[in-house]
């Protein structure tokens, strides 16, 4: 992704991509992207003549595809699009892990240079939201306290053994094409992290912690296998995230591993944060733009999770903030070279 001081990181956004939607983008000096789900099943959407339509249509605007998202979102795992790859469950999960080669495969014939994934079983978990900014909704979790009910997942007890052994199970059959067609995977940590050897409704969250991240892109030696970098959900995983982030960027950027930014912010720190605006939160984004240039980062920075702000319909308010607050930003690094 760069040579270590020589990162240029570059304003970014995920949407839906339907036309209406990324001329706004392009208006607004988003010129690169991850488009939405081209499909949840390997269908006409996932040939290689799907995804050039696609790639085309999007850069007909001015914006390039720089990645798109496998139907291995952060659903919960009754609403996964492959549930068995999570649950381990053969032979099906082969053929899953078969449709997802063969969407890689066609990624790179169709010139799409990345795509972003999830090993999710529990979701993304909250708590009751709290009030911001003027009102806004703030997603917000609070370990202590909060009712894990039922107790157990459709999932039943999943430990950090069966866990870690249907990960290994995956990458050990899809990094190899990866590595053979050149396409990037980014994978995103789970979101939160939950305390090791507690976890939740009876899932241990393997990647919810820097070490288990570290594990994770040691599984598979290959400069096709990383993270989709949440700086969010890694702040989450931290006590001081306001101090300790830093390191962390530098840890994993410094070997490559890191292919997507979530650029975001929140309030607190492991098991009890909000999540907020880009500028009002306990991490130091300007800093940590910084670092990822120093590491040589030459990917995407990107809004997510924006507060619900009432009247702002779908949140496009929000995200425009979001993607003001980055090129200031990015202008501002870009003038200190």
């Amino acid at each position: 992704m760069g040579k270590k001081g020589k990162g240029r990181p570059k304003l970014g956004t995920q949407h839906v991509s339907d036309d209406p939607t990324l001329k706004i983008l392009s208006g607004l000096g988003v010129h690169n992207i991850c488009s939405g789900l081209p499909s949840r099943t390997m269908d006409a959407n996932w040939s290689v003549e799907g995804l050039t339509k696609l790639r085309e249509r999007v850069e007909s605007h001015g914006i390039r595809l720089e990645m798109v998202p496998l139907p291995l979102s952060s659903a919960y795992i009754t609403r996964h699009e492959y549930p068995e790859i999570m649950l381990g469950k053969s032979p099906q999960r082969d053929k899953a892990i078969d449709d997802i080669c063969q969407m890689i495969r066609n990624c790179a014939k169709a010139g799409i240079p990345a795509v972003k994934y999830n090993m999710s079983i529990l979701g993304v978990v909250r708590t009751p939201a709290a009030k911001g900014r003027g009102g806004a909704t703030l997603s917000t979790f609070k370990y202590e306290g909060a009712k894990q009910d039922p107790p157990l997942t459709e999932a039943g007890p999943i430990s950090a053994e069966i866990y870690w052994e249907n990960i290994t199970y995956f990458l050990n059959k899809v990094i190899p094409v990866a590595n053979q067609e050149k396409v990037r995977m980014a994978c995103h940590p789970h979101d939160p992290g939950m305390p090791i050897g507690k976890g939740w409704r009876g899932v241990e969250t393997v990647l919810g912690s820097v070490d288990g991240l570290k594990k994770f892109v040691s599984i598979q030696e290959s400069p096709y296998h990383g993270l989709n970098f949440c700086q969010g959900t890694v702040s989450e995983m931290l006590v001081k995230p306001g101090k300790e982030i830093y390191d962390v960027i530098r840890y994993f950027g410094t070997r490559g591993k890191i292919f997507n930014v979530h650029f975001r912010n929140i309030k607190g720190g492991f098991l009890d944060f909000q999540e907020v605006m880009p500028d009002e939160g306990d991490v130091d984004m300007i800093k940590a733009a910084r670092t990822y240039k120093e590491v040589g980062y030459s990917g995407m920075l990107m809004p997510d999770h924006v507060p619900k702000i009432e009247g702002d319909t779908g949140g496009r308010q929000a995200f425009a903030f979001g993607y003001g607050y980055i090129r200031a930003v990015l202008q501002m690094i870009e003038s200190e070279s």
